[in-house]
């Protein structure tokens, strides 16, 4: 799914200078004004060299911007930055590029975390046994209470996800009542005290469900888990300060395959979330080790107790419903949430009618990736969505935002 149009360098290749300078235009195709949109540029080091840091200014004023190593090979391979433009707006950025130095400092406005029990810490919210990425064996007796949290979790000042470490991989939501960021704070484990103050909580219930767009795979007649695997890894690529890349792989994966609902296929597949600030959207990408094409797959999002149903029938799903986030119905109030995905028509193999369960798609890859979004809202923001009438206009939006990105173009 397009996250942006790129238009190559018509003259860009670097001199072994220690600083390089490229001009960005970043046009809004829209009407409407458009906030925080992300502006990827591809740094492949045999046009850039060793890039160590970089600086982006618009007018003559410095713009936050970031350096990410995807392959974690120390060299930078992507540099990013957020663009605020007006209606039908093109504004014009310099990119200047380091052989030396660190990446500068900025505020931080998305967060992620991976973190392990410590049980000389007794308080849920303030565990410190900090990593950066896990791997279980397929014959892990219970990955998912390996980590304090269950799995590795991200935020912008909008939402707050957490990833199951076992075989749904389920997208688990933290609602906010105010725009922040919060997780650090909380670990998804909000206090009384912290409540108090306004710091939101798990918003949702997921079972075996879809949660909020698990991607799984399709058997013919329902989802299947992603199960059996030779290993489970988890693990975060970036975190921040304006996106947080994290990565779930699943090795030896025993995928059903397209027309049978008994034969499966092993393949490598690498599941890696994005998070922009200023966003309740996240991106998906799905990448397989080989041609997934003969593959079938599926997500969706959770039928919520009661809940209303939107869809677009050109890729957007969602819903707006209650239901209690938890079993313990003393402990925790009703909460209130919007739901959906964004998947490429090009993927839909068909929407299947809704159940107890989930409101599902079956997709299919065609070749080796796929990419779609997810998003969601709770009815406890302040800054954010009460009905389903406004949730699900927002999600009309959404989908011209997603068909009309803005258009980067990369000058000499």
């Amino acid at each position: 799914m397009k996250r942006f149009l790129l238009i190559l360098p018509l003259c860009c290749a670097l001199s072994a200078s220690s600083q390089q300078t490229i001009k960005v235009s970043v046009k809004n195709p829209l009407k409407t004004d458009r906030t925080d949109q992300p502006v990827v540029i591809p740094l492949p080091q045999a046009q850039y060299g060793d890039v160590r840091s970089a600086l982006v200014t618009a007018d003559g004023s410095e713009i936050a911007c970031q350096l990410d190593d995807l392959d974690q090979d120390e060299q930078f391979d992507e540099l990013c930055f957020l663009a605020d433009l007006k209606g039908r707006e093109t504004k014009h950025y310099t990119v200047t590029l380091y052989a030396e130095g660190e990446p500068r400092p900025y505020p931080a406005r998305v967060y992620a975390e991976m973190v392990m029990g410590n049980k000389s810490v007794k308080e849920k919210n303030k565990q410190n046994n900090y990593i950066e990425a896990i791997t279980a064996r397929g014959d892990c007796a219970y990955s998912y209470n390996l980590q304090h949290h269950h799995g590795v979790d991200f935020e912008s000042e909008l939402n707050g996800i957490r990833i199951y470490f076992d075989q749904r991989q389920t997208l688990d939501l933290y609602g906010k009542f105010k725009k922040r960021l919060e997780l650090k704070e909380t670990q998804f484990y909000t206090s009384d005290e912290q409540k108090q103050q306004g710091y939101g909580d798990d918003v949702l219930w997921v079972g075996n469900t879809f949660g909020l767009g698990a991607f799984r795979g399709w058997n013919g007649q329902q989802p299947t888990m992603i199960e059996p695997v030779r290993s489970r890894t988890q693990r975060v690529i970036s975190y921040g300060p304006l996106r947080t890349i994290v990565e779930v792989v699943d090795r030896g994966w025993q995928a059903p395959l397209a027309g049978s609902p008994s034969a499966t296929q092993p393949i490598n597949m690498t599941l890696r979330y994005t998070q922009y600030a200023g966003h309740r959207d996240t991106d998906v990408d799905v990448l397989f080790n080989r041609d997934a094409s003969a593959h079938r797959f599926s997500t969706g999002v959770i039928n919520v107790k009661g809940s209303v149903e939107f869809s677009d029938k050109k890729g957007i799903r969602g819903c707006w419903g209650t239901d209690y986030p938890a079993t313990d119905t003393l402990k925790w109030k009703r909460e209130t949430v919007g739901l959906a995905v964004c998947v490429p028509q090009k993927n839909i193999v068909s929407e299947e009618p809704a159940n107890k369960d989930n409101y599902a798609y079956v997709v299919k890859v065609e070749g080796r990736q796929m990419a779609y979004k997810v998003a969601y809202c709770s009815a406890n923001e302040e800054f954010g969505f009460h009905s389903s009438q406004e949730w699900f206009d927002w999600l009309r939006q959404w989908r011209r935002e997603v068909d009309q990105p803005v258009v980067v173009a990369i000058g000499k």
